[in-house]
């Protein structure tokens, strides 16, 4: 590609078979070509040169998020953006589109602030675009909602600070709309919190899922949790309670850690939030990801049983709530409190219908991912900003 900087690997070199696959191994991509963007002028010239061609347009950066195979596209790997910049003042930062979160909250807690982040080995822009439901989003909202800047290259190969409807979509639209180069976003003021992850015998799991249904509608909004059923190193099944607790919020675990049952195991205490983000968010070697995520609006007696029987290795049991119900971007099902995400695709009663675009791996359920009208204006938008279809993420809006 002419003016492009960075590398470009054609099918049959070493830098292809490397760049072209994604973390997510469950997928295969085999893209027409891959081409590492080094600066905002490569995405540029990539996105025009894959309009000129008529080559479908596909970006990765880590491919935490790859859920298709990009077959004869344009991969642009996004990767090599890197940097952050800190804004105490403002308490805001800005990245770019390949920074990872772990290279943001060494930044931030310089200065006694922490983003909205996930795993810390996750890249900061899919994980925003998709919504972003991090250990402080019942405080403070998704990662989408404390998205303030964003500059992007939109289908006509211009490159844009996103604003108004643009802005508005890329708050939980995934990458639907152009080629993010760089993010700003709010922080927030956090220093020691209590985090980690307990066992407790099986056998008080239906116990402490009764609890947790009646539990959670008073739960203070500095705490996050969620129930995991797994399987431990010799296939015997565990129960955990997984917690990160703000303001002195830990104290209101002690109804749920009664429910459990005596831990085997593991502890919650006292840690800075990038040790926490860590401990709860180790990063995982690639590996094959599907898996079926479901929101409910409670915990009824039938659903337990049926999640105590399902034959799946693992489910995690979460809840949502506190700030994530304010009205924000088009990310989310917000009044809704509880997910589960089980690591088979095994139906539980109940289920809303709805689904959250960060853990969605059926492209055919995009529009699940949203209320009717918040999707409808993300397809007006799409056809607005994209009339083409130049951008071919796997989770598609109006497909």
């Amino acid at each position: 590609m002419q003016n492009f900087t960075g590398p470009v690997h054609l099918p049959g070199t070493d830098g292809y078979e490397n760049e072209r696959l994604a973390w997510n191994r469950a997928v295969d991509p085999k893209p027409a070509l891959v081409a590492e963007a080094l600066t905002a002028e490569d995405v540029r010239v990539a996105v025009r040169t894959a309009a000129e061609r008529e080559l479908p347009l596909a970006v990765q950066s880590t491919g935490h998020g790859t859920v298709t195979g990009n077959e004869g596209a344009l991969l642009l790997r996004t990767s090599r953006l890197k940097g952050v910049r800190i804004d105490p003042a403002r308490r805001e930062a800005t990245v770019g589109a390949g920074t990872l979160w772990s290279e943001v909250l060494p930044e931030a807690a310089w200065y006694g602030l922490a983003p909205m982040s996930g795993t810390p080995g996750i890249g900061v822009t899919g994980y925003t675009l998709g919504g972003g439901a991090g250990y402080l989003s019942r405080l403070h909202g998704l990662a989408a909602d404390s998205l303030v800047g964003a500059r992007l290259v939109t289908a006509d190969g211009e490159l844009r600070e996103a604003e108004g409807d643009l802005l508005w979509a890329l708050r939980g639209g995934g990458g639907n709309f152009g080629v993010v180069t760089e993010l700003t976003f709010r922080l927030h003021p956090v220093r020691e919190v209590v985090a980690g992850m307990t066992f407790h015998p099986f056998e008080h799991a239906g116990r402490l899922l009764e609890t947790y249904g009646e539990w959670a509608a008073t739960a203070p909004d500095a705490l996050s949790t969620a129930v995991l059923l797994m399987r431990g190193p010799d296939g015997g099944r565990l129960l955990g309670l997984r917690a990160f607790a703000a303001e002195g919020s830990e104290r209101a675990l002690e109804p749920l850690l009664a429910a459990a049952g005596p831990v085997l195991s593991g502890a919650h205490r006292a840690m800075s939030f990038a040790e926490a983000s860590a401990a709860l968010g180790p990063d995982h070697p690639p590996m094959p990801l599907r898996h079926r995520f479901e929101l409910f609006r409670s915990l009824p007696g039938d659903l337990i049983a049926a999640l105590l029987e399902a034959p799946v290795d693992g489910a995690e049991i979460r809840h949502w709530g506190g700030a994530m119900t304010k009205p924000g971007g088009p990310a989310a099902h917000r009044d809704v409190p509880f997910s589960i995400t089980l690591s088979q695709d095994v139906e539980l009663p109940h289920a809303t219908g709805g689904t959250f675009l960060n853990f969605l791996t059926d492209p055919g359920r995009v529009a699940d991912a949203f209320t009717p009208d918040a999707y409808a204006r993300l397809v007006a938008l799409k056809r607005r900003w994209d009339p083409a279809t130049l951008f071919r993420p796997g989770l598609l809006i109006g497909a």
